[in-house]
């Protein structure tokens, strides 16, 4: 059986609070959804297993399936759509989502690339964890994305703008509040050289402790971060109001066809499972480096330590070489002195040598 993801949300569309059942699926601290207070017709998504839409596997399968290309235009809209002249309509998926990949464990390319009517090529990928060489990658990327446009004899008139959107499981840019960042090529006084895209990152650590914590969401990125992060957790019997969209129902029907095929939640498992292991490698990569940044710090103490005695020992030696000579200058200033002395006449040897007083006759 394969895994399908339609163009229209599938299940049962039951009216809410009709055959009202207990409410299944995880939960995680935090998140309380909300329902509508007004009577209307929502899908059904049982869900055997909780799914997380971050995985590579199951994020590529939501933005690049060629059944979810709607949910990709959407999502490209409600993240670039205030830097794009007008809203994109359509794409072409340049490397769709390749189910038997997924399930014989061979997906490899985990990004999702597209080119719109405009020519317009886009770039999304997530990365869970943030390695030091992660800044230079999303750069290298970008720029293959730029120039993998023209081929041999083409001229750079072909090249068209160029977007890549990174999301982040970890926080990259410490020190800075937001989570959105829009980086393009621009000069000290913010001139463009060339309107030609750039690279968006989007951390998830950051929009979770701060506007992902509300219940409601102001804008079409929002409600999509808000999926990322708290889509493992949803009640699929008791969805939140922010969730109560086409998109959103058409997302969540893509996560239930994960959890109900047994051979399909196997192999999400495992990515899963490999995902934790990189973790696992990863930290203990970092503790190890931190351990030796340390051991290479007390080390170059102990040697400024070693030094700084060599240097007080050399001070010392020195302060002793100079009392040393000091005393020894003294010792011989004291025997020139005494030899001074010996040396002078005796007072009664002179008066007994004094000439005798002349005769006054």
């Amino acid at each position: 059986m394969a895994l399908r993801f339609p163009e229209r949300c599938s299940g049962t569309p039951v009216a809410k609070g009709a055959g009202a059942s207990r409410p299944r699926g995880p939960r995680c601290r935090g998140v309380t959804p909300r329902l509508l207070s007004a009577p209307r017709l929502r899908y059904s998504f049982t869900m055997q297993h909780a799914i997380d839409p971050k995985i590579d596997c199951v994020f590529k399968a939501l933005l690049g399936a060629e059944g979810n290309r709607r949910l990709l235009i959407h999502f490209l809209n409600a993240a670039l759509g205030g830097d794009l002249p007008a809203p994109i309509v359509a794409v072409e998926i340049l490397n769709p989502y390749n189910e038997r990949e997924f399930l014989d464990d061979k997906l490899s390319i985990v990004d999702v690339k597209a080119r719109d009517a405009q020519g317009r090529v886009f770039q999304v990928e997530i990365q869970l964890l943030v390695l030091p060489d992660l800044p230079a990658r999303i750069l290298y990327g970008w720029a293959n994305l730029y120039r993998s446009q023209i081929k041999s004899g083409q001229d750079y008139g072909e090249l068209r703008p160029a977007y890549s959107i990174w999301l982040l499981g970890e926080t990259l840019r410490r020190g800075l509040p937001e989570y959105a960042h829009r980086l393009r090529m621009r000069d000290d006084q913010g001139r463009s050289l060339i309107d030609h895209g750039g690279i968006w990152l989007l951390e998830l650590g950051k929009f979770a402790a701060g506007p992902g914590q509300s219940g409601q969401v102001d804008t079409e990125l929002e409600r999509w971060l808000k999926f990322f992060t708290e889509g493992e957790c949803l009640d699929d019997d008791a969805l939140p109001e922010w969730m109560q969209t086409a998109e959103m129902q058409q997302a969540m029907s893509t996560l239930k066809a994960f959890s109900e095929l047994d051979r399909a939640y196997h192999a999400y498992q495992a990515r899963q499972d490999y995902l934790r292991q990189q973790r696992g490698l990863q930290r203990r990569l970092n503790e190890l480096e931190a351990a030796a940044v340390r051991a290479r710090a007390a080390e170059e103490q102990a040697r400024a330590a070693q030094e700084q005695a060599r240097n007080a020992a050399g001070r010392e030696r020195a302060e002793k070489e100079a009392a040393l000579q000091r005393e020894a200058g003294a010792l011989a200033e004291i025997e020139r002195l005494r030899r001074i002395l010996q040396d002078l006449p005796d007072a009664g040897d002179a008066a007994r040598e004094e000439p005798p007083a002349p005769d006054p006759s």
